[in-house]
């Protein structure tokens, strides 16, 4: 791919004899929304975490913009599956965190997080605390603190798992509205076919561990997307096509889980 921001080279990733990973490649273009789907167990946080700099590939390499990553940086924001939110500080002293943390806050900075938490529909909670809020408001605070700090790449880590169903799609069609304003480049994770389908340019299908790329299936579907274009049969036909590639290793995923295979803080962190 031409003009790539991020571009994967045979990665591997072991924890211990668990092999995780093997031979990922992968190149993703600026301002490109890119899904990961794949059975549990395939390494796709795993990925997520060493592309956010907070692991390290066993071998290949991960450069983003020509510059090798091998630690967090701000120009990779990264918005986790619990909104993360610190309860003792209110929506604004949450949102200006990461500013803070690289020590960024000049009269600019301050502007665009009042900017971000207008874009995300939180003006007047600002002095309002993390349990005051919906879940969807929290992550919608979540998504403004990660791009507060102005990242070049969003990381995504199935950011809407823990919302009700109403509120997911909704979300859903919020992401893509502020994406759009902003055209960061995006890697999101999600077990939902249907969302990867609806938010992106690109589904990357992960195969069963060890986690390897198994097919990467183009969306044309026109932007901006409306909700309702899950019913239509090209849509439909995204889903069960992804669904087909994947059927059965999550079907095998279940089963092993089941019997007490995928259980511990190991199975957790390969993800």
């Amino acid at each position: 791919m031409e003009s790539s921001r991020l571009s994967i080279r045979h990665l591997a990733k072991n924890f211990g004899d668990l092999v995780v990973l093997t031979d990922v490649n992968l190149d993703v273009a600026a301002a490109e929304f890119v899904s990961l789907v794949g059975p549990s167990g395939c390494g796709k946080t795993t990925l997520l975490r060493i592309i956010a700099g907070l692991e390290h590939a066993d071998e290949g390499e991960c450069v983003l913009d020509g510059n090798a990553i091998d630690r967090p940086a701000p120009d990779r924001g990264f918005v986790f599956q619990a909104d993360s939110l610190l309860p003792w500080r209110t929506i604004w002293k949450n949102v200006v965190l990461g500013q803070e943390v690289i020590g960024r806050r000049g009269a600019a900075d301050d502007e665009r997080a009042r900017a971000l938490i207008e874009l995300v529909g939180l003006s007047g909670f600002e002095k309002y605390y993390p349990w005051q809020l919906s879940g969807g408001m929290r992550q919608r605070a979540n998504l403004a603190r990660a791009l507060a700090i102005n990242p070049e790449v969003l990381l995504m880590d199935e950011p809407f798992s823990a919302l009700d169903a109403q509120t997911r799609e909704i979300m859903q069609t919020e992401l893509l509205r502020i994406w759009n304003a902003g055209r960061k480049t995006v890697l999101f994770i999600t077990h939902q076919i249907d969302e990867a389908v609806y938010l992106s340019d690109r589904v990357i299908v992960l195969g069963r561990r060890p986690g390897r790329i198994k097919e990467i299936v183009k969306i044309d579907l026109a932007r901006p997307r409306e909700l309702k274009i899950k019913r239509t049969p090209e849509f439909v036909g995204y889903v069960d096509r992804i669904w087909s590639l994947i059927e059965h290793e999550v079907r095998a995923s279940v089963t092993e889980e089941q019997a007490g295979g995928g259980t511990g803080p190991v199975a957790e962190a390969v993800e």
